[in-house]
């Protein structure tokens, strides 16, 4: 999922009642007992599974805006010591029953400041149209925390779904790498990526993804 300190594998709900985001994405987890499909988002296994071939050893990771909590149960599964944040309580808590093991944040990561270091930070289509919601300092201030050699993850919408009436513009590529730190960082992954999945109606469909892996000097 996406939103306001929020991150997944959906867009903010334009129809939720207004309020804080909170609110907003507390209303939307109530209207159903899962949201989401349960499935760790495919670019990170890819892009962790990658890494992990190549001799990575799990360390510390930071999950933002985990939702439901599939990425950070799959994380964990694998090894790794994850810190998860979101800012729905009824989304964390449906996370803690699935997977105990976790380190679960209720908080809105627009204020949340990170503590301590991390050798993964992950943020996967971290997006909203919130006036305060300025993902970019977001990002920049949880890779400050990302340890010398560990790994910032980025995946991102590319483009608008197909059924989507709400057409946002969203950035390329170019525009992405441009609004995450640069200095001290090398980059692994910049690309687009095609992404089957389902549509509302239970129609396949093809989603375009940003993939970025930044790796710290």
């Amino acid at each position: 999922m996406s939103g306001h300190g929020h991150g997944g594998h959906g867009h903010e709900p334009h129809d939720a009642p207004a309020g804080t985001a909170a609110e907003r994405w507390n209303a939307r987890y109530a209207e159903r007992d899962r949201i989401w499909s349960g499935r760790p988002n495919a670019a990170l296994v890819t892009e962790v599974g990658r890494l992990q071939a190549a001799g990575l050893e799990p360390g510390r990771a930071l999950d933002l805006g985990a939702g439901e909590g599939a990425d950070a149960e799959w994380l964990a599964a694998e090894g790794w010591t994850v810190t998860a944040v979101d800012v729905s309580d009824i989304a964390i808590g449906r996370a803690r029953e699935r997977a105990p093991q976790v380190d679960w944040v209720v908080a809105d990561l627009v204020t949340w400041e990170p503590t301590g270091s991390y050798e993964l930070v992950s943020a996967c289509f971290l997006h909203s149209f919130d006036a305060d919601f300025d993902r970019q300092a977001i990002l920049a201030r949880a890779a400050a925390h990302v340890a010398p050699g560990g790994r910032l993850l980025v995946v991102a919408h590319a483009a608008p779904p197909p059924w989507s009436t709400h057409h946002h513009e969203l950035p390329g590529l170019d525009e992405e790498l441009a609004a995450l730190p640069s200095d001290g960082w090398d980059v692994e992954v910049a690309e687009e990526r095609d992404r089957e999945t389902v549509g509302p109606g239970g129609e396949p469909a093809v989603l375009r993804d940003l993939v970025v892996v930044l790796r710290r000097a």
